[in-house]
């Protein structure tokens, strides 16, 4: 994999939504009246003139978030992202988004400590397979994170995620994605919830009480009638994705990384020199 592989699938992702996440938009504009459909339209609008021109479908292109299956040469893979980031700043472009968090000095590159954000998980395959994912600052910044007590239990992990939506309201750019995690630790919950927000939205949990909980908390988030951009509606989210994983026994993690309209991610897949990048 060449660093212009991954140049050219974050243009991809900066500049055409996925098609599951376009089906959704339309569907919710088929739903709603008024002012909540005239959004809706707009933001369709927005997405088909983004695709025909090539462009960012947002001014915010976010930060870029990888997330890396590989059995090994990480370093190797590492090295291919951030000069990839680096060259997709200037070719795509890429608003500059990265600074040092005590300066606010601004790299110019979207390169930094920490940046881009890369998760590795091993796997025996030879085959390499990255996701990415752009988070806007909107939508990460109404995103959060508690330690619950167990005995909290499901009520307590559904009413968080009420009211962080709730106090988000209109901020992130509804109708929003909603990635949940749930369990690890506090760290490893909200990489779950950010990992959940990489599914396809008609592609429902492999977990049937996550799934149940999942559609349990879409009709409730839609029905808190915040609507598409606040304007009020049926569709407050399009979505609603969990991931879990097993905790400590005296511990509840729950994150909730709340997505904006535009959830931009794709995925590359690499075996030698053939390389596949699907939505």
């Amino acid at each position: 994999m060449r660093a212009e592989d991954i140049v050219e699938a974050i243009r991809i992702m900066e500049t055409d939504l996925p098609p599951d996440v376009e089906a959704a938009l339309a569907r919710c504009r088929d739903e709603e009246g008024g002012i909540s459909r005239e959004v809706l339209e707009a933001i369709l609008e927005n997405v088909r003139i983004a695709r025909e021109a090539g462009v960012p479908m947002c001014q915010d292109t976010g930060s870029l978030v990888f997330f890396v299956t590989a059995r090994d040469c990480c370093g190797e893979i590492c090295r291919t992202i951030r000069d990839g980031v680096a060259m997709a700043t200037e070719a795509v472009p890429l608003r500059a988004n990265i600074v040092d968090p005590f300066s606010r000095r601004n790299t110019g590159n979207n390169l930094g400590r920490g940046n881009p954000m890369i998760h590795v998980q091993p796997s025996p395959e030879k085959r390499v397979r990255i996701g990415i994912l752009a988070k806007g600052a909107g939508s990460e910044n109404v995103s959060a994170a508690t330690m619950l007590d167990p005995d909290q239990s499901v009520a307590g992990i559904r009413e968080f995620v009420l009211q962080t939506v709730r106090k988000a309201g209109a901020k992130p750019c509804p109708p929003i994605i909603v990635g949940i995690g749930v369990g690890g630790s506090l760290d490893e919950a909200a990489l779950l919830s950010k990992r959940a927000l990489m599914r396809r939205l008609d592609e429902p949990s492999g977990d049937a009480f996550a799934g149940e909980l999942e559609g349990e908390l879409l009709r409730e988030i839609n029905s808190l009638g915040i609507g598409p951009m606040g304007f009020g509606g049926k569709n407050t989210a399009l979505a609603v994705r969990m991931e879990a994983a097993d905790c400590h026994t005296a511990s509840l993690p729950v994150a909730v990384s709340i997505q904006c309209w535009a959830l931009r991610r794709i995925f590359i897949e690499a075996e030698g020199k053939e390389v596949v990048i699907r939505r």
